[in-house]
């Protein structure tokens, strides 16, 4: 199991560092999107219809990968393994975050109404009277997030379920409860993106249960960005700022990667943190993807090593 397990994620990285992402008419994330976006209507009891989707799409969605993973792995092991790779892949995205960002960067110098529109694809907000400024630091605050929600997270589950499950089920069944834990945080995390917003309130519980599971990787994510940077006096930072956001979590990554920047990160009528410092210029904001690309490697390492051990 272990030494399967830590290929599974080389593998899976690999693909996300060749390919970014699956191509969407067969990705596994927006073939579930398709069965959460009916949700986004008018119910006359939203929350209950939202709850009875949130605990029970993510777990279809879990159960579904755990029993393709398990039927491969019953035919042969290694078919079991390039099936939880390739599924494992579908479930992370550090590439792809990487160079959206910057794009948006980079067109914020001499592009600011093509910035302005590129960042719909990494931030939810209304970017029309954004400064360059305040554009490159929501490019900086998504990538931080995103690295969270959208990378550290399914390998947190991952691990955590694979490491438990491998003591008591044979490797094959261990390695597609791994699988299935990654695919149903991802899971979770989409409804979340989808309909988890105050104005709608089918999406509340799919937020809450978002805010739950998310509570530890953002926590990590801001230790991996820390130690990236070999900065640990940033996670003081950190537990300072995180308070700062509406989000009990969104906070700590973001807080962590403004203090190792020295730059203000700063959402208009919302939130700033490290009030102090200046808006990041061009140069530190490529650097803040960079130093979140560097924590992406430092998250799959460790991963590898605890599924690995």
């Amino acid at each position: 199991m272990s030494v399967m397990a830590a290929g599974v994620v080389v593998a899976a990285m690999g693909l996300d560092r060749a390919v970014a992402e699956p191509p969407e008419s067969v990705h596994p994330v927006a073939l579930f999107g398709r069965l959460v976006g009916p949700l986004d209507q008018s119910w006359q009891q939203p929350r209950l219809v939202g709850a009875v989707a949130a605990l029970a799409l993510p777990a279809v969605a879990a159960a579904l990968v755990a029993a393709v993973v398990g039927l491969a792995g019953d035919t042969n092991p290694l078919a079991g393994a390039v099936v939880a790779a390739g599924l494992l892949f579908a479930t992370i995205s550090l590439r792809r975050l990487r160079t959206t960002a910057t794009d948006v960067i980079d067109r914020s110098t001499d592009d600011l109404t093509g910035a302005r529109e590129a960042l719909l694809a990494l931030a939810g907000r209304d970017a029309d009277a954004l400064s360059a400024g305040h554009v490159r630091s929501a490019a900086v605050e998504s990538a931080a997030e995103n690295l969270a929600d959208g990378f550290v997270a399914p390998l947190t589950g991952f691990a955590l379920v694979g490491v438990v499950a491998g003591r008591w089920l044979t490797p094959g069944a261990a390695l597609a409860a791994a699988a299935a834990a990654a695919a149903w945080i991802k899971g979770i995390n989409t409804m979340d993106s989808m309909v988890g917003y105050p104005t709608k309130p089918v999406g509340w519980a799919a937020a809450r249960l978002d805010d739950l599971v998310m509570w530890l990787p953002a926590r990590l994510t801001a230790v991996v960005i820390a130690a990236a940077t070999a900065d640990p006096a940033a996670l003081r930072a950190s537990a300072c700022g995180a308070g700062e956001t509406a989000s009990p979590n969104a906070g700590w990554p973001m807080a962590t990667l403004a203090a190792v920047l020295d730059a203000r990160l700063e959402k208009p009528g919302h939130y700033t943190l490290n009030a102090a410092a200046e808006l990041p210029t061009a140069a530190t904001a490529h650097r803040g993807v960079q130093i979140v690309t560097r924590a992406g490697w430092l998250a799959v390492l460790t991963t590898v090593v605890i599924v690995g051990v």
